[in-house]
């Protein structure tokens, strides 16, 4: 009987353990970045390596944590095209967008991903080395569509 108590007690505790990891991974670090605040400003990279241009933009939604560079996403809307941002800005070499949380509904990374791997959205640098060893990465589709996330970029390896 004292076994089946101690395997229940390890179990239950096992569970509360996994629903706060879930909570603090999905809910807890994230706050929401508002559209008129310093990281809502969405720059690109001119070809030259040294301008940033802000991005005309509306419908801003985003979030970060302080306990990750990696964890900020945004999507928001330009009139900035592919085409016209191509002939001026950095494209960006291996985009990989980062999976969000599922409660931030306007960000899905595997449509991203997906769309930048057929063609039908391009990526560019918006801020090299935001964070030390991160980029900030801008996502544009030919409808006005726009999404950001940060990812590693070849110097955090180092």
């Amino acid at each position: 009987m004292k076994g089946k108590l101690i395997g229940g007690g390890i179990v239950a505790i096992a569970l509360v353990f996994g629903a706060v990891v879930y909570y603090t991974q999905e809910y807890y670090y994230y706050e929401p970045v508002p559209a008129d605040a310093p990281a809502a400003a969405i720059t690109l990279t001119e070809q030259d390596g040294a301008t940033r241009d802000r991005l005309a933009i509306s419908g801003f939604e985003g979030i970060d944590a302080s306990s990750s560079p990696l964890r900020y996403r945004a999507c928001f809307h330009t009139d900035l095209t592919p085409d016209q941002a191509t002939a001026r800005y950095q494209p960006y070499p291996d985009p990989t967008p980062l999976i969000g949380p599922k409660w931030f509904e306007c960000y899905d990374a595997k449509t991203i991903g997906t769309d930048l791997e057929q063609g039908r959205a391009t990526a560019f640098l918006s801020h090299h080395d935001i964070h030390p060893g991160v980029d900030r990465v801008v996502a544009l589709y030919p409808d006005g569509r726009a999404y950001v996330w940060h990812q590693l970029n070849d110097e955090a390896e180092k």
